[in-house]
């Protein structure tokens, strides 16, 4: 048996910046995979590295933005991202609808029509029931359904009346009427998309945003749980091997850490069985030509192909891929939901077929389609989904959590953290950490940040 002062159970970001910021001398992190760094995670093969999607840091918190500089020496690159959305054999510019121009008639007027009779239906109009009556609103009813709501089905593996709204936050565009009736007449004098310029690390992909973070970590890899007794603060591994803490931080997916709790009762573990989890089949395609288009990422709203968010990595970093190749990453999303029942060789070759189809990549300046070729990352959990039995679920398992150490916090139930207004510290003898430890719509910097918290309140 081993004594630590503060077990860490997960080496993602999140784990990484608690053991951090409380002081690695003073934590162990237990870690499932033979790796570290969780999602941002960065392989390379073959002269090409391939992160776990397009990730990229566009935070405006100074402390996040010179914390993840400093990780690199500032060697990092920084550009204005361009992006684009396909639909049924057409290329529209980002965010779609200030950029109507481009969607081919009679479509066009529809969407243009059906924004502006939406406008009448905001005066005095309640609350959005839902993210379905949130998208009508906001773009009208026919281009909610032609472009959003078909994404959302893709990307979220649910029906947009079935989620809430707490989590969008300004990571959707809301146009204006002068903005949509202009860009339906041609392209604005500006960019509209809430992303404008990104940084990403010169070399050795996203994850080495966390190298400053990993160094000197007192890191167990391997280390899968088997199971956890809060109130006797023991936590036991498959490898037979036991730790007594005196404060636990879990990191992994809040209804993996109920199912390990040994005293969780039957109704807690249903209630983490109601969270819901989007998976990901990453397939990375190898052409040898070229990039073909000039999109840093790619947004693919026909329901009938797989593909639903397309990046290439040397658009991420030049040195991300060998001279004259592509290295082409399509994001391919499921859940209990929406299951997926082809194979994972099935998949990469619709893949190929649809990356053909789209003009991504070329068989003719690959040499033919067997120099073209494709390896998958299954990655089990990828998008906490909030829909609306999330926060009742949430709330019984973080009320439960409270009788066994944890500290509840102003904002837990809430999907997204304003870390310009962050109420109390993190303290108690169990901590919360993470995108799917806290089961909140976490990005890099919020990761990070959560760290920072944390060791506030230790």
């Amino acid at each position: 048996m081993y004594t630590v002062d503060t077990l860490v159970v997960g080496a993602g970001l999140a784990g990484l910046s608690c053991s951090y910021h409380i002081g690695h001398g003073r934590c162990l992190i237990l870690e499932g995979k033979p790796h570290a760094y969780g999602h941002i995670y960065s392989e390379s093969l073959d002269g090409f590295t391939w992160d776990e999607g397009p990730h990229v840091s566009f935070t405006k918190n100074a402390y996040a933005r010179d914390f993840l500089a400093e990780s690199v020496n500032g060697e990092f690159e920084e550009y204005e991202v361009i992006v684009g959305n396909y639909f049924n054999g057409d290329w529209i510019s980002h965010p779609a609808q200030s950029n109507l121009y481009q969607v081919p008639e009679p479509l066009r007027t529809k969407c243009l029509d059906s924004f502006l009779a939406s406008r009448n239906e905001l005066v005095n109009s309640s609350e959005p029931r839902d993210y379905k009556e949130w998208l009508c609103r906001s773009f009208g009813e026919v281009f909610a359904e032609t472009f959003p709501s078909a994404y959302t089905r893709k990307y979220w593996t649910i029906e947009p009346e079935r989620m809430t709204t707490e989590w969008v936050g300004g990571r959707v565009f809301q146009p204006s009427v002068d903005d949509v009736i202009s860009g339906s007449r041609g392209p604005l004098d500006r960019q509209t998309h809430y992303v404008k310029k990104v940084r990403y690390p010169s070399r050795g992909g996203y994850q080495s945003y966390a190298r400053k973070l990993f160094q000197g970590a007192n890191i167990r890899l391997n280390a899968q749980v088997e199971k956890v007794d809060l109130k006797g603060k023991m936590l036991w591994c498959k490898d037979g091997t036991s730790y007594n803490y005196k404060k636990l931080i879990s990191t992994i997916p809040l209804p993996s850490f109920i199912n390990y709790c040994i005293d969780a009762p039957k109704e807690l573990i249903d209630a983490s069985q109601q969270l819901l989890c989007s998976s990901i089949q990453l397939v990375n395609v190898v052409a040898p030509h070229e990039t073909l288009r000039r999109e840093n990422w790619m947004y693919v709203y026909d329901e009938d192909k797989l593909s639903v968010r397309i990046n290439c990595t040397e658009k991420l970093s030049p040195f991300n891929a060998p001279e004259g190749h592509t290295g082409v990453q399509v994001e391919v999303y499921y859940s209990r939901l929406k299951p997926m029942d082809l194979s994972v060789e099935e998949v990469e070759k619709r893949v190929i077929n649809e990356l053909i189809e789209m003009g991504i990549i070329c068989p003719d300046r690959s040499g033919g389609r067997e120099k073209i070729t494709a390896h998958s990352r299954i990655v089990p959990w990828a998008n906490v989904v909030f829909h609306h039995e999330t926060v009742g679920a949430l709330d019984m398992i973080l009320q439960w959590l409270s009788s066994h150490g944890l500290q509840r916090e102003a904002d837990d139930l809430h999907p997204l953290t304003d870390w310009t207004h962050v109420g109390s510290h993190a303290g108690g003898d169990v901590i919360l950490a993470g995108r799917f430890g806290q089961w909140k719509y976490y990005w890099s910097d919020d990761c990070l940040l959560r760290g920072k918290l944390v060791a506030d309140g230790c």
